[in-house]
């Protein structure tokens, strides 16, 4: 029971992210298409709604995570954030012809970080931190 308690804490700190992430990107295609682009340069506005977007999304996954799995809610966020950080360096390897570097890496610096921030918040939040 606690593996499955675990486990779903994860997805659903993970769904939140992806959720938040696909919203987005479809309003952000629908309002600026350029800079919902998938490859070519990358604007500055582009880039910060980007990175924003990947920091705030990930830090909702993160609370997300925190908040359904007490008694140990940071071992979990470590857990997504490294599952996020996995995948986000896949992205950019995949990415790395079509997009510049520095915007890869602030895509994959930024969405570990979010998610440690979003676990942070919510033990605030709870109490729990001071």
């Amino acid at each position: 029971m606690v593996i499955l308690h675990a486990f779903l804490a994860l997805a659903s700190g993970f769904a939140a992210l992806v959720l938040i992430m696909g919203i987005l990107t479809l309003t952000l295609k629908g309002l600026v298409p350029a800079w919902a682009a998938t490859s070519g340069p990358v604007t500055a506005g582009g880039a910060f709604i980007n990175i924003a977007g990947s920091f705030a999304a990930a830090a909702a996954g993160g609370y997300v995570t925190a908040w359904l799995s007490h008694p140990t809610p940071m071992q979990h966020v470590l857990a997504l954030a490294i599952a996020v950080l996995a995948l986000a360096a896949l992205n950019a390897l995949q990415s790395r012809t079509q997009r510049p570097a520095w915007f890869l890496l602030a895509l994959v610096v930024a969405a570990p970080f979010g998610v440690f921030a979003g676990g942070i918040i919510w033990l605030r939040v709870a109490g729990i931190l001071g």
